[in-house]
């Protein structure tokens, strides 16, 4: 009788800690199954620049980090950043 106490405390036990833990399954790959889309940069390379100075200016780091993510996902580098990079077609 002592050994089955002790097995139904544990299974209660086990079932509390994870009810209260607020654990979920979170199936593989779901939240990476399509990298995000590229941001849209509709300015010209100077018109970056000038924001990075006004920025800088007035100390807004966090947007700099920002707009230099968006900036240079349309680069080369873009695929380092996170984001999936359109293949280059030779002319």
């Amino acid at each position: 009788m002592m050994k089955w106490s002790i097995v139904l405390g544990v299974f209660l036990l086990c079932f509390l800690a994870n009810n209260l833990s607020g654990a979920r399954f979170i199936p593989e790959g779901v939240p990476y199954e399509q990298p995000p889309a590229v941001p849209y940069w509709p300015y010209s390379t100077s018109d970056f620049w000038n924001y990075v100075e006004y920025f800088r200016n007035i100390g807004a780091y966090n947007q700099i980090n920002e707009m230099a993510r968006t900036f240079f996902a349309h680069q080369h580098l873009g695929d380092t950043l996170g984001y999936e990079v359109a293949e280059q077609h030779g002319h």
